[in-house]
């Protein structure tokens, strides 16, 4: 571990330099990745730092032990070391945190994609409170939301909702979003009183960078078209929506939550990137081609991550058995909780792997 340190010690240093050279200033692209890399780097050997300080002052006290005939004095020392052997302790958990392999696309921006699966309406309904959830969790982390698209209900429900996530660790921590997200409440259209299940599913993807997808402008096919919605929401008396086909995957996205069609452009190609890379990862993988499938399932009430129950004010991660009685803080976005539980989970799973022969 620690002579991975080094290397990440020098490197930081040598990013010093590049980041105060005027060609690399003056390529945008190039700067702007060394910049996050610096960012990525910076407390990693900061830590290191003070993990080669607290030994050297550990070093030190322990000599004082042996040198020193004070009773009083060494029992000063004993005390100090044991703080510091405490906080040692603490670094050596962070650094070896740090060193340890990471999904490649921890890193980046999402796309994120919630769609109404099995209990009509209501299904509808509940996509549009995971949205609210999943924006202001995002807004506690200082993370920007970007609506890409959305196809209402006339109660107000999401048919189909796709948005950005533009942030820092965006992906490592909404990754584990994706699947069935079942509800089980009384509907606002049930008079009865009845409790209903229905299902929303959801999808995390990476967001792909322009060097690693490149798309032949002849496999588009680009139409425009008005946007519409319910109610008369987004709806514009131009034709700036924008509906983009990749002729060789017949993979479609559309957007038309922005006014202008360069802006509803850019952000459907964004998305399309998105399906693109994820396509084109699980074949390297081995995995399924369209990943998306395996992520959300069909959208069965039998199939599920996770449960919100209103009558019993519970929210359960069926993956890890963790229950929650605070329902109405976690649908605020209050949802950090399980989200690092998760990640706890995934670390110690990596780990086992890791240890087999």
């Amino acid at each position: 571990m620690f002579e991975q340190l080094k290397v990440l010690s020098n490197r930081l240093d040598e990013l010093n330099i590049l980041l105060a050279d005027p060609a690399v200033i003056a390529d945008q692209g190039r700067y702007l990745r060394l910049v996050q890399e610096h960012a990525d780097l910076e407390p990693v050997v900061h830590d290191y730092q003070a993990w080669i300080d607290l030994c050297t002052a550990i070093d030190q006290h322990r000599r004082l032990l042996t040198d020193s005939d004070d009773q009083e004095f060494r029992e000063l020392v004993r005390d100090e070391l044991s703080m510091q052997d405490a906080q040692l302790r603490e670094l050596e958990d962070r650094l070896n945190e740090a060193v340890s392999p990471k999904d490649p696309n921890d890193a980046r921006n999402v796309v994120m994609e919630i769609r109404a699966g099995a209990g009509g309406d209501e299904a509808a309904l509940f996509a549009a409170v995971l949205y609210r959830m999943y924006s202001l969790y995002a807004e506690s982390k200082g993370w920007h939301v970007q609506l890409v698209d959305v196809h209402e209900t006339e109660i107000g429900g999401f048919k189909e909702v796709v948005f950005l996530v533009e942030g820092q660790g965006a992906y490592s921590r909404l990754r584990f979003e994706s699947g069935v997200h079942r509800v089980q409440r009384v509907p606002v259209t049930e008079s009865g009183g009845r409790i209903h299940t229905s299902t929303v599913t959801v999808a995390v993807l990476p967001e792909a960078d322009d060097v690693e997808i490149e798309i032949n402008p002849n496999d588009l096919a680009i139409d425009t078209f008005r946007a519409s919605g319910a109610g008369g929401q987004h709806v514009n008396k131009t034709d700036s929506a924008i509906r983009i086909t990749h002729k060789p995957t017949g993979i479609v996205v559309t957007c038309q939550d922005q006014r202008s069609q360069y802006k509803n452009k850019d952000q459907a190609m964004a998305v399309l990137k998105a399906r693109l890379l994820e396509r084109e990862q699980s074949y390297q993988t081995g995995s399924i081609a369209d990943d998306r499938r395996s992520q959300v399932g069909t959208g069965d009430r039998s199939e599920r991550i996770r449960t919100y129950n209103y009558h019993q004010g519970r929210v359960t991660d069926h993956r890890i058995g963790l229950t929650l009685y605070r329902l109405e803080s976690v649908l605020s976005g209050d949802i950090d909780e399980i989200i690092q539980a998760l990640m706890t989970e995934a670390k110690s799973q990596q780990r086992q792997g890791e240890a087999r022969p």
